[in-house]
């Protein structure tokens, strides 16, 4: 009877535990092909003129540097709360309310950035207005995307998350190429392959979520809300700001010729975070799940010594093998990418690291990590004003801030493990 009961027991936590891996290889896969398929994009290098890929790199960092990421999350974590507590019809009304919220947003910074074209285009160093306004509807979309992926993750329907994620970069690759060769070697037409991207993904993760998002919404507390999502965008907002904003920085005050190579580095290294990511993407919302069901779970080791692994082999290959594709993709600034790839690869692990305590703090409802996050923003953003002589100081830079990323992270896990918090607390009640 006792080896009975033992083996009864043991056969869910192998059945969940092969899922997670069946979900994270999915996401895994979807996630480098549809990276893959965004990295075409930078093949196009060679055909563009000098100067424009570091306008493309500058202007897709727009993009990237939106507080979207955070918006996902949130989204992600208010979805797998409403289907553990039942309360769907709340999420309906939650998730109409931030599609017309950012849509009314979207429409109050394009009559600003129309007032304020000129000065916008001198601070990055951009001639053409045209990849601007480009930049500027593919935002939108931007806005749209993360807040139905969110919902795909947190009803942990990765299957349609992956193809959302494939479908994307199959989108912005077809239509970059086509712009390319039809209109000429400028970054709009690298620009107008993000867009058609994002529109595809974005109908792919609006369609497949119209199941909860068209339900009757009920009334919710609001300031409840409020409360449980802040922290949330506020964390995740910082750590955003830490993964994308070196890029600007570069375009700023490097040159041309520079920032293409900084920009290529860059785009290499950060696809360690592709790679390593769906493990920390799988496991957000089945740690929110557990938390409001007050069950315990040990899943986040697992993750960390996964992404620790990978991420590792992944830094350690692209240095010995990036120079070989490097001289393929990169022929013009091919010497000064090559310098630089060891420390951006290699700064990325931290990065990685930090992702994955961070998600799980957060996924807790333990916002006690917050304002440090905040101040870690704000002392990187400071700093990369006052260091950025070479390509090889903003990465060390970029590297400092990350491993304390980390160490704040390891250091609020323990003591979280040691004494919960209150807000972890009230997550679970």
């Amino acid at each position: 009877m006792g080896s009975e009961t033992t083996q009864n027991k043991s056969v869910p936590a192998t059945e969940a535990r092969a899922n997670f891996f069946r979900q994270s290889g999915w996401l895994m896969i979807a996630n480098i092909a549809g990276g893959a398929l965004m990295w075409g994009l930078h093949f196009l290098a060679k055909r563009l003129k000098d100067g424009e890929y570091g306008t493309f790199g500058a202007l897709l960092t727009v993009v990237m540097v939106l507080p979207l990421m955070p918006l996902q999350m949130v989204f992600a974590q208010q979805t797998a709360r409403a289907l553990a507590t039942g309360r769907e019809r709340q999420l309906a009304g939650m998730i109409r309310m931030m599609w017309l919220g950012t849509f009314v947003i979207w429409l109050f910074a394009m009559v600003f950035v129309f007032f304020q074209q000129d000065n916008i285009l001198r601070s990055l160093q951009i001639k053409d207005s045209v990849g601007l306004w480009i930049t500027l509807v593919a935002c939108l979309f931007a806005a749209w995307l993360p807040l139905f992926s969110g919902v795909l993750q947190g009803q942990q329907n990765f299957l349609w998350l992956g193809w959302s994620m494939m479908l994307n970069g199959l989108g912005r690759i077809g239509i970059a190429v086509a712009a390319v060769v039809l209109v000429g070697g400028y970054a709009a037409g690298l620009l107008s392959g993000v867009l058609m991207g994002l529109i595809v993904g974005s109908a792919v993760a609006i369609w497949q979520t119209s199941s909860l998002w068209r339900l009757p919404s009920e009334k919710f507390d609001t300031s409840s809300l409020m409360r449980q999502v802040t922290p949330l965008l506020i964390g995740f907002a910082a750590f955003q700001f830490l993964f994308t904003a070196d890029t600007m920085f570069a375009k700023s005050y490097f040159t041309a010729e520079q920032s293409d190579a900084y920009v290529g580095a860059g785009t290499l290294s950060r696809a360690l975070i592709w790679v390593v990511g769906p493990l920390a993407a799988v496991m957000f919302p089945r740690i929110v799940q557990s938390a409001a069901k007050l069950e315990k779970s040990n899943l986040m080791r697992t993750v960390l010594i996964g992404t620790f692994v990978i991420a590792i082999i992944g830094a350690s290959g692209l240095v010995v093998v990036g120079p070989f594709v490097i001289k393929i993709i990169y022929p013009k600034y091919s010497s000064q990418v090559i310098e630089i790839i060891p420390w951006y690869a290699f700064t990325m692990v931290p990065l990685a690291l930090g992702n994955v305590l961070l998600n799980n703090l957060l996924a807790k409802g333990s916002f006690r990590i917050v304002p440090l996050l905040v101040l870690l923003a704000l002392g990187y953003g400071f700093a990369l004003t006052r260091f950025h002589d070479s390509p090889i100081t903003v990465l060390k830079t970029l590297c400092a801030f990350n491993v304390l990323l980390l160490a704040a992270s390891a250091w609020f896990t323990w003591r979280d493990s040691i004494t919960p918090t209150q807000s972890s607390q009230a997550a679970c009640s």
